[in-house]
């Protein structure tokens, strides 16, 4: 997820792509090597009865650059499974540690991903990829509650990214649109951050395409937000320091 300068890149986040530690701490690695990543967003088996004690390893291995953790709940079966009573302990020690709680959900998830934050007020949360909605199919209306609930039942932000990848074309940037204008009517600019979806979106298209449809519908939905949504709020949420940004 990248941190856009006025005049360019500046720094990302790297964000976890396997439901593997091993991979978390892979990408510390990568952080150390590389100055530009500012943070990174990792994974834990939030099941596990030592979740406390794993998250906290994580935290001590990173040193400072582990800034949230990312459950791979799109992938699991039950829909229910975000608002679990035995997952309270992995929540609860992220609120301890300021850690960011990263959704990766689709739709279906999102009424439990509801009762979620409603039962932890201090977890700082990103909506992943604006929930994922179903744009192949013309999925918005339903969408369109459940976001407008949990905007407003909550403080979630919501990444503004993946949306076209799940429209499955870059050419036709009108199929994304009245999407783009629901996640700024439910979040406002202050809680929007764009993400880049790379290297996923390179199945349909190219990151600069990306950019450049971004920058013009958040000019039209938010004029003047353009460095709030691609850079400010990603710093804000999850309390990176870049230098010159």
């Amino acid at each position: 997820m990248p941190i856009l300068r006025r005049n360019g890149v500046s720094a990302t986040v790297l964000v976890q792509a396997a439901p593997s530690e091993a991979e978390t701490r892979y990408l510390f690695d990568l952080a150390r090597a590389h100055p530009f990543v500012a943070g990174v967003i990792g994974w834990v088996e939030f099941e596990d009865p030592l979740v406390e004690h794993r998250i906290a390893d994580l935290i001590k291995a990173g040193g400072g650059i582990l800034k949230g953790l990312r459950p791979m709940i799109q992938d699991i079966v039950d829909p229910e499974w975000v608002s679990r009573p035995e997952l309270d302990t992995a929540f609860e020690a992220m609120c301890r540690h300021d850690l960011v709680f990263d959704a990766l959900v689709r739709p279906i998830h999102l009424p439990a991903l509801r009762v979620r934050l409603q039962r932890h007020a201090h977890l700082r949360a990103v909506l992943d990829h604006a929930a994922k909605p179903e744009i192949k199919t013309g999925g918005l209306n339903r969408w369109a509650g459940e976001m407008e609930a949990i905007a407003r039942e909550s403080q979630v932000y919501c990444k503004l990214s993946g949306l076209l990848t799940e429209a499955g074309s870059a050419q036709a940037p009108k199929d994304i649109e009245p999407y783009v204008e629901q996640v700024f009517a439910c979040f406002g600019p202050d809680r929007i951050l764009w993400g880049s979806d790379w290297p996923v979106l390179n199945a349909v298209g190219e990151y600069s395409d990306w950019l450049r449809i971004s920058r013009e519908m958040i000019e039209r939905f938010a004029k003047g937000a353009l460095y709030d949504v691609l850079a400010r709020n990603a710093m804000r949420v999850y309390g990176l320091k870049v230098a010159g940004a």
